[in-house]
């Protein structure tokens, strides 16, 4: 088994959002990676410049960033080919790793576009090197950039940042510095190719948390009407810990509620929406053990959404009768007595 540790760079549409290709809004122009054996010695390296059919001039943050210019982009090689040779050179059994979450969706919806998704089949379990510095060297989960994590090492800078395999190479040096167990029990799922039904869906308990990601469903309300979804098990023993509060919404995204387990105590449930490219849903959801001060925040939390949902309410319909609209009544009218 190898470690391919993969940097990406991209070009965005250069006339604004309203022209983009919601198919491909980031086109990959740049590949590098780093391949690391068995014990995380670098062994090889791939570095491609990849021909923009999408968007041929180049967005100026994208010039802001790269050093890197038209002439030497129309030079490079298609992404078909670039994406069959790259692939190729990984080989069979490898775990990709990357700074951050976003390579690995990019490289996936790039390879959709082209019809090439088979290449690399999903979900994809990976090492996310940003969170692993994070986690190790900080205490938490982090979104460092990666000269930070350099400076922070004490590690020399020999080549520029934002060029893929230079990138590639200092993530690399990044992870050997990362106790192989560490790494091993903190991996990541990238789920742009998300489960599509039931026999799919995936479990998974880390350290103080599980993991839960569902099979697709056609609308929010229906993935937080179903009962695998909401469900609350505490990982340490599998028994269902009773939901002290209910699910409720932080935002249209993002759900919560808090549940308890007699032998275990409190856990925090936290249930993501996620939207595919073909406009449907799925779900991740996280159970994580928490002590009583972070109960109470959740509890203040639901509150202060009440009050604010009440305020709202109460606003409304004041503005109805300064404007005249007549205000529902609500309940039913007692009856006369005879």
């Amino acid at each position: 088994m190898n470690y391919i540790v993969l940097d990406l760079e991209w070009n965005q549409c250069p006339y604004g959002k309203g022209r983009e290709n919601k198919k491909l809004p980031f086109e990959i122009i740049e590949i590098g990676a780093v391949k690391l054996n068995e014990k995380r010695e670098i062994v090889d390296s791939f570095q491609q410049i990849v021909k923009p059919c999408v968007y041929r001039k180049l967005h100026f943050r994208t010039k802001e960033i790269l050093d890197i210019d038209v002439a030497t982009l129309e030079k490079g090689m298609p992404f078909a080919k670039a994406a069959k040779q790259f692939m190729k050179w990984c080989g069979s059994d490898v775990k990709f790793c990357t700074w951050g979450c976003s390579d690995l969706v990019e490289l996936q919806r790039n390879l959709k576009y082209y019809r090439m998704i088979n290449l690399l089949k999903g979900p994809v379990f990976y090492y996310d090197v940003q969170k692993l510095f994070g986690l190790f060297y900080e205490g938490e989960k982090t979104s460092r950039s990666l000269e930070y994590a350099i400076d922070f090492l004490c590690m020399g800078k020999e080549g520029e940042f934002h060029r893929a395999l230079n990138d590639a190479y200092y993530t690399a040096e990044i992870l050997q510095k990362i106790p192989e167990a560490f790494v091993q029990e903190h991996y990541s799922i990238d789920c742009y190719q998300n489960p599509k039904a039931r026999g799919e869906e995936i479990y998974r308990v880390f350290e103080n948390y599980s993991k839960y990601i569902s099979r697709e469903f056609y609308s929010k309300e229906e993935a937080m009407e179903d009962r695998e979804v909401t469900k609350t098990k505490c990982f340490l023993c599998g028994q269902t810990a009773r939901k002290k509060i209910r699910w409720f919404s932080l935002n249209p995204k993002s759900h919560l509620c808090l549940a308890y387990c007699p032998e275990h105590g409190y856990f925090k449930g936290k249930a993501r929406i996620k939207k595919t490219d073909e406009g449907k849903y799925y779900v991740v959801r996280t159970l994580k053990q928490i002590e009583e001060e972070e109960a109470d925040l959740i509890r203040q939390k639901k509150e202060e959404l009440r009050k604010k949902r009440r305020l709202k309410r109460h606003s409304e319909k004041a503005q109805g009768e300064e404007a005249g609209t007549p205000v529902k009544k609500t309940g039913t009218k007692r009856k006369k007595r005879a």
